[in-house]
């Protein structure tokens, strides 16, 4: 299904720089990304990787350099899945799914579809306490599904996941981009096919912020 919008999405990031602290983690990155791409962020631990997915969805500043969204309006359509699934532990999955359609503005058929497309049906009255780590994520996946949105923006979207899971993320991703979408991931292991890669150890400064 073709996403709203998607079609004039471009991402451009030009000499990019990010800090934690004192310690300057990445500087002089860019790439340019469009409709149906996806982009893998690779990276030894600590190189910046959950960073760079931040600044791009505006959550922290970066260091130096620039990111543009051209044809995004005011704010970029996106959805950022971090680390943390957001999961409630006394909620049921079903629950927390029907809260993310009524935030979204979307019927609970829509959150019951995204369930089932998930693995989760069975799970549905299950409170997040008692869903394993897999499930978690499989939970959370459910957001990208419910408000379809033209740029994901993921943070090892396959963590936690068995050998189906992770083929569901990669059937998930491919369908998005052949909408019209584009995927940025942090990946450790197999990737998505067809995707570029930025290596972001590459970008290591060796000096202090300023």
């Amino acid at each position: 299904m073709a996403l709203s919008g998607a079609s004039s999405l471009v991402l451009e990031v030009e000499n990019l720089a990010a800090a934690r602290g004192l310690r300057i983690l990445f500087e002089k990155l860019s790439f340019r990304l469009e409709t149906g791409e996806s982009l893998e962020l690779r990276g030894a631990n600590g190189s910046g990787k959950s960073t760079l997915l931040r600044i791009l969805a505006g959550l922290t500043r970066q260091h130096g350099g620039t990111v543009r969204y051209s044809g995004a309006g005011e704010d970029a359509p996106l959805h950022f899945l971090g680390h943390l699934d957001a999961v409630k532990p006394t909620e049921t999955a079903a629950e927390q799914a029907r809260f993310w359609a009524r935030y979204f503005g979307r019927e609970p058929q829509v959150a019951a579809a995204a369930m089932k497309r998930v693995g989760l049906a069975s799970r549905a009255a299950v409170p997040g306490r008692g869903l394993s780590a897999g499930q978690k994520r499989r939970l959370a996946l459910t957001r990208l599904l419910i408000e379809p949105r033209p740029l994901w923006l993921l943070d090892e979207p396959t963590a936690a996941l068995d050998t189906e899971g992770r083929a569901l993320v990669a059937q998930l991703v491919a369908e998005h981009r052949a909408g019209g979408g584009m995927v940025i991931a942090a990946v450790h292991g197999d990737g998505f096919a067809g995707s570029r890669v930025v290596d972001v150890t590459a970008f290591r400064a060796q000096r202090a912020a300023a």
